[in-house]
């Protein structure tokens, strides 16, 4: 029996299990939203939100200039910062090459974003299932990223599609009235 033993395995060992939280709270944090199984999504909120409250109980400090900052509020700061390097990797890499300073990100951007939030800083959205393994597939995204539109079928096209086709059947039947008619006029 299981009983108080909290967190999903996964089926993994420990080390396994913590690098692989590691690296998916890293790019949620450099990406602001990843998509990956329902049940790893679950289990990466509870690791990520961790972090960004150690981040949002600083309050102001945590974005505030180093200079500006007392003695005792510099102490703090270095505190959380170690607190979440120690968990996250430090750097990031986006889709178009560019390097990100995660800790950085979660110290001054998060933490500015997420000040007055007591919790809850990530949603997840059900895809449907996996096409290999039927597992049910979720995106995990900060409450105040874009929302997601479908890749498949684009709402501005589709809008431009439907208009396009009442136009182009009536310039059609047009085209076909006129051609009929000057068939007609040719035979006489």
């Amino acid at each position: 029996m299981r009983h108080k033993k909290a967190g999903r395995q996964f089926g993994r060992d420990t080390s396994s299990r913590r690098a692989m939280l590691r690296n998916l709270t890293a790019n949620l944090i450099t990406h602001e939203r990843i998509e990956t199984t329902d049940a790893k999504a679950k289990e990466l909120r509870r690791v990520a939100e961790r972090l960004i409250t150690k981040a949002t109980r600083l309050g102001k400090v945590a974005y505030t200039a180093q200079s500006e900052l007392s003695a005792a509020d510099k102490a703090r700061r270095l505190h959380a910062e170690r607190l979440v390097s120690s968990y996250v990797p430090r750097f990031g890499v986006k889709a178009d090459g560019t390097k990100v300073d995660v800790v950085e990100k979660v110290m001054l951007d998060l933490s500015k974003r997420f000040e007055g939030r007591p919790g809850g800083y990530t949603r997840i959205i059900k895809l449907g299932n996996r096409r290999g393994d039927n597992a049910p597939m979720v995106y995990i995204e900060f409450i105040d990223a874009a929302q997601v539109t479908d890749k498949q079928a684009p709402e501005e096209p589709a809008a431009a599609v439907t208009a396009e086709p009442t136009s182009a059947a009536s310039a059609s039947a047009e085209s076909a009235s006129t051609a009929s008619s000057g068939e007609t006029a040719s035979n006489e």
